[in-house]
């Protein structure tokens, strides 16, 4: 399971906590304009937007869990069990992959509204990356600095939901987590009063009692609700620095402890969560066992490239001793 979020400053942030029970050794990956995207049903691409993320990189081939391009346009795919269907290639549409959706997406777009463009007559359809590697049931947010969609692939065919909360977690649909967020009407950051019983002297005796009822629990409907409750009512300063703190302080309203949601292969946990600064192409990120905040900057590489670079995570706690 995992969440995402979206949070503007003085500029554009986007990113998400990944939780899983094992990692796949991902790297924060940066493809640059010329690596030739061998698209299965739709051509070569070997000049494209460059986009830096979090990636597994296999044969070369940049598997993306979540990524933003040069442009400022990102997108991230969430698990979506149950849900998600893939049919098979459909002669007249655009296929595509699902492993390809973030690379299609992100080297063809500036923007959600190009984004919607291209998401005309598409087909997300039942194509592996291998044998080893089948496709994951994924649905995906993407997001520029204005507005955020998200594309889930159903039954139904690709449904295109506007998300203006800027949030996405795991099942349901997005249209049961937009309606559930009505149950929470009352939840508010302000001191609670008493509208229980005006004629009886009831008063609070803790701070924090307004936000009674916000759910606390690890289900994919609850983190929705916090996450959004959490970032709607955010405040911070407009420097990188207050940015990307409040970031991750957002993220960690949602994030999953070792040991509290048993899977069947182990836990279930927070691998990494990340922070990329839209605007500028600095990636950043933290992990389960290192919560120092790392940055990678997409401009500092040669963009113009046709290799990807990747950087292996730090995953390491370096504790520091102030008094030694």
């Amino acid at each position: 399971m995992c969440t995402a979020v979206t949070y503007k400053t003085k500029d554009n942030y986007f990113g998400r906590n990944m939780d899983y029970e094992f990692s796949y050794n991902e790297t924060v990956t940066i493809t640059p304009r010329r690596y030739p995207f061998e698209f299965r049903f739709m051509g070569k691409n070997d000049n494209h937007y460059a986009m830096i993320g979090m990636a597994f990189v296999q044969n070369g081939y940049p598997l993306y869990y979540d990524a933003t391009n040069e442009k400022g346009l990102s997108a991230a795919g969430l698990n979506f069990p149950y849900n998600a269907f893939y049919p098979k290639a459909k002669e007249g549409a655009k296929n595509v992959a699902p492993f390809e959706f973030i690379p299609y997406i992100l080297a063809n777009c500036k923007d959600v509204a190009e984004a919607r463009k291209a998401l005309e007559n598409i087909c997300i359809c039942d194509e592996n990356f291998s044998a080893a590697l089948p496709h994951s049931p994924l649905h995906w947010i993407i997001s520029d600095s204005s507005e955020s969609i998200v594309v889930e692939p159903t039954k139904r065919g690709v449904e295109i939901y506007d998300d203006p909360i800027g949030i996405l977690t795991n099942n349901p649909t997005f249209d049961y987590h937009m309606t559930n967020l009505c149950n929470y009407l009352n939840v508010t950051r302000e001191e609670a009063t008493n509208r229980f019983a005006p004629s009886f002297d009831l008063a609070p005796y803790s701070r924090g009692m307004g936000s009674i009822g916000l759910p606390g629990d690890l289900s994919s409907a609850s983190r929705f609700v916090k996450a959004a409750f959490t970032k709607l009512n955010s405040i911070s300063g407009e420097s990188e620095v207050e940015s990307v703190s409040q970031f991750f302080h957002i993220l960690a309203s949602v994030e999953q402890q070792k040991g509290c949601c048993k899977v069947e292969k182990g836990f279930e946990h927070t691998i990494y969560s990340s922070c990329c600064n839209t605007d500028k192409g600095i990636y950043y990120y933290t992990t389960y066992l290192n919560g120092r905040i790392t940055g990678v900057d997409m401009r500092l590489e040669d963009l113009d490239a046709n290799v990807p670079v990747s950087y292996p995570l730090c995953k390491q706690e370096n504790l520091f001793i102030q008094n030694k």
